[in-house]
C-alpha cells in the first residue's frame, strides 16, 4: 500500500523503509476484510488496523452485483482507515472462483553467451516463454509459478542465477482467469477509491499464511473452505503442482441445515457456529438445543446429534471432491505432511478428525501465525487469506501477475480517479 505520506525519503534502494505500510483486501462471498499493515521483521506484520464487514454483490466468489460489492468493499476499507487512522490508497486483492483454472507449462531459452553466468535477465525470459500458453481470448494468464528450473539438463534447479550453462528451462504452474471476472473485481475495488497493486489466487495466499517451509517441502495441500468456494493447492518438493477452486463452501452447509431443520438462514448460520459438529458420534444424542424457526411459536428445540449428521454429509461430500482434485495434480502418497485446513468453515469442529478419515492423509487446522499489533481477531482460520496477501506482497521471487487486467472505459477510469481523488483530499 502507498500511504499519502509515503514518499521517497526513505533510504534509496530499500522499498520497504521508503513504504513501510502495505494493505490487502479479500473480497469474500460472506465477508469483505481489509487490513493495513507494516512490516516488523522479517517473519513478522505488525497490524496496523483490521476493517470487517459483511459481503454483498458476490455470489460462489464472483461479482453478480456491482453497485452492492463497491458499497461492502467500501465499509471495509473505511472501518480499516478508521482504525490504523492511515488511508489506503492501494492493496494486494484475492481473487477466487470457479472460473479459475491452472495448468504445468515449460519454459525454455538459449543463453547468449556460456562464459558469464546466468542473469536475473535470462531467467525472466525463460519464465516469459512459459508464459506463452495457448488460451482463450476471454481468459488471461493471472500467475507463472516456477516449479524447478534446468540447466543444460541438470534437473531439479531452485536458483539458476549465477550458474553456467548454454540452455535454461524452467518448469511452471500456470494459473489463467476470466478476463470479464478479473475486470468486474478491479471494478469493484477501484470503485472503492482503492488501486489494485495485483490481484492474488486466494488458496496461494491463504498458504503464505499458514503452511510452513517444512510441509512444503515434503508435500502439502492447502484446503481453504470459504462461504462460496473451497480452494486447493497441492505442493509437492515446495512447489506449486496443482490448483483449483470448487464452487462449494460454508454456505452449502448452512443451506442443507435450514432444509433439513426448516430454520431460517440466520438461524441455521448461527446454529452452525455455536453448536456445529462434523462427527455426529462425539455429539451426546440426547443433547437438544433451541433456535429461531419458521412458524406460528418463532422457536423450535432440534437435536444437535441431527445437526452433525447434516453438516458430516456435506462436509464428505465437499472432502472427496477436493480428493479427486488432488488426484488430479499428483499423487497423495507424495503428500507426506497432509493437508491444512484453513477458510471460515475450518473451525466446524471434528473437520480435521473428519478429513484424516476421508482422504486418508494428516490434517491440522492452520491459523494465521507470526503477527503483532492489532492482531487479536486475525489468529483465526477465516483470515487466513487476507494476511497471506500481505505475506505475499513481501515474497521476493520471479513471480509474475497482472496487477491491472484489461482495459477500463473511459468513463469507468475516469470515475474511479475521481473518487481516488476524493480519498486523497477530503479529510475522514
Amino acid at each position: 500500500m502507498r500511504l499519502e505520506a509515503a514518499t521517497s525519503s526513505g533510504p534509496k534502494g530499500n522499498p520497504l523503509m521508503a513504504n513501510p505500510s502495505i494493505a490487502a483486501i479479500d473480497v469474500g462471498t460472506t465477508k469483505v476484510c481489509t487490513i493495513v499493515a507494516e512490516v516488523a521483521s522479517q517473519r513478522e506484520l505488525r497490524i496496523l488496523g483490521v476493517g470487517v464487514g459483511p459481503s454483498a454483490g458476490l455470489s460462489k466468489g464472483m461479482v453478480d452485483n456491482i453497485h452492492a460489492a463497491i458499497e461492502a468493499i467500501s465499509s471495509s476499507v473505511e472501518r480499516a482507515e478508521r482504525a490504523s487512522g492511515t488511508r489506503i490508497m492501494s492493496a494486494h486483492v484475492g481473487i477466487a472462483g470457479p472460473h479459475v483454472s491452472s495448468m504445468n507449462s515449460r519454459g525454455i531459452v538459449a543463453i547468449a553467451d556460456p562464459r558469464n553466468p546466468i542473469t536475473e535477465a535470462d531467467i525472466h525470459r525463460a519464465l516469459e516463454s512459459a508464459r506463452i500458453v495457448n488460451v482463450p481470448n476471454n481468459r488471461e494468464v493471472l500467475h507463472v509459478l516456477p516449479r524447478y528450473y534446468v540447466v543444460d539438463g541438470q534437473d531439479h534447479v531452485v536458483d539458476p542465477q549465477g550458474m553456467y550453462g548454454s540452455r535454461l528451462d524452467v518448469e511452471t504452474h500456470v494459473v489463467t482467469s476470466s478476463t470479464a471476472a478479473m475486470n468486474n473485481l478491479v471494478q469493484c475495488v477501484e470503485g472503492a477509491g482503492v488501486r489494485v497493486d495485483s490481484l492474488v489466487l486466494e488458496p496461494l495466499a491463504s498458504a503464505e499464511a499458514v503452511v510452513d517451509s517444512e510441509e512444503l517441502q515434503q508435500g502439502v495441500a492447502l484446503i481453504d473452505i470459504g462461504g462460496g468456494t473451497t480452494d486447493l493447492c497441492v505442493y509437492v518438493n515446495g512447489a506449486v503442482v496443482h490448483t483449483a477452486v470448487l464452487p462449494v463452501g460454508g454456505t452449502h452447509m448452512t443451506r442443507d441445515l435450514v432444509v433439513a431443520l426448516r430454520v431460517p438462514q440466520p438461524a441455521a448460520e448461527r446454529a452452525k457456529r455455536e453448536y456445529g459438529h462434523a462427527i455426529p458420534s462425539l455429539v451426546d444424542e440426547a443433547e437438544e438445543v433451541e433456535v429461531d424457526a419458521f412458524g406460528s411459536d418463532g422457536r423450535k428445540m432440534v437435536s444437535r446429534r441431527l445437526m452433525a449428521e447434516v453438516l458430516q454429509a456435506r462436509t464428505e461430500e465437499m472432502l472427496e471432491l477436493v480428493l479427486a482434485e488432488i488426484r488430479r495434480g499428483a499423487d497423495p502418497e507424495m503428500l507426506s505432511a497432509g493437508v491444512v485446513i484453513t477458510g471460515g468453515a475450518a473451525s466446524l469442529p471434528g473437520i480435521d478428525i473428519l478429513a484424516e478419515e476421508v482422504l486418508s492423509l494428516p490434517a491440522r487446522i492452520g491459523r494465521p501465525r507470526h503477527l503483532a499489533g492489532l492482531s487479536d481477531i486475525l489468529h483465526d482460520p477465516a483470515y487466513a487469506t487476507s494476511v497471506g496477501l500481505l505475506r505475499w506482497s513481501l515474497k521476493e521471487q520471479a513471480i509474475m501477475f497482472r496487477s491491472t487486467p484489461g482495459p477500463i472505459a473511459p468513463l469507468g477510469g475516469l470515475l474511479k480517479r475521481v473518487a481516488h481523488l476524493m480519498r486523497v483530499v477530503l479529510p475522514q
